[in-house]
């Protein structure tokens, strides 16, 4: 095990306990938005990305289907293509080798495994996202079992966490100056849309103003 592995573990740590709660949030809503508990853990597995789950099981919980879930959760998941085209220089070995390496961006360890210079320290990265990805499926089984016991989630405040999660992110991008812009025709789109279109149909459309400024 390098020392940047280790490096990359322990700066992870934090995250993972931030995760941890956040997950066991979505555990929960998770279950009460019609998942099975294995549904819940699995999704966490495989998708290990906060955005997109919350999107996809708000839009099932509300009365969407799954292709405009999948849909959404696609969306918020678009940055990963950039950010991997970034890292794939750093990244060593043959095809099958590089994509599993490729599975630990996500986005706190790719910030930290950014050295500035457009290279970026892989083992850091997988190390840092190690103790994330413990923090957030674990995090998920302990919500979604929960979730089968809790009975009402507005009971604990828990009915909230999927629009302050976004408001957050929305919060965030208006903040910066270059994302503004952006951030606000997404957020006008979808709330101009909530009252007269489908579940999902305003994630959709809000999606693509963010495709707009790419082009830009």
């Amino acid at each position: 095990m390098s020392e940047s592995f280790r490096r990359g573990l322990r700066a992870g740590v934090p995250f993972s306990f931030v995760g941890f709660l956040l997950a066991m949030s979505f555990g929960v809503l998770a279950v009460q938005a019609g998942f099975s508990a294995v549904q819940a853990i699995v999704m966490s597995a495989v998708v290990h990305a906060g955005s997109a789950q919350f999107a996809a099981t708000a839009i099932l919980g509300a009365g969407g289907g799954v292709v405009p879930s999948v849909l959404a959760g696609s969306l918020m998941n678009a940055r990963f293509l950039a950010m991997g085209i970034a890292v794939a220089p750093s990244l060593g070995g043959g095809p099958g080798r590089r994509a599993l390496q490729g599975q630990t961006v996500v986005d706190p360890s790719w910030a930290l495994a950014n050295n500035g210079d457009g290279s970026f320290d892989r083992h850091l990265m997988m190390g840092a996202t190690v103790p994330q990805y413990v923090g957030w499926v674990s995090g998920t089984v302990a919500g979604a079992f929960l979730g089968d016991v809790a009975g009402d989630p507005g009971r604990f405040g828990l009915d909230v966490v999927f629009p302050v999660f976004f408001l957050a992110l929305l919060a965030a991008e208006l903040r910066d100056p270059r994302s503004r812009g952006v951030a606000l025709a997404g957020a006008l789109i979808a709330l101009a849309l909530v009252p007269f279109t489908p579940p999902g149909v305003p994630v959709l459309a809000a999606g693509t103003a963010a495709l707009v400024g790419l082009a830009r």
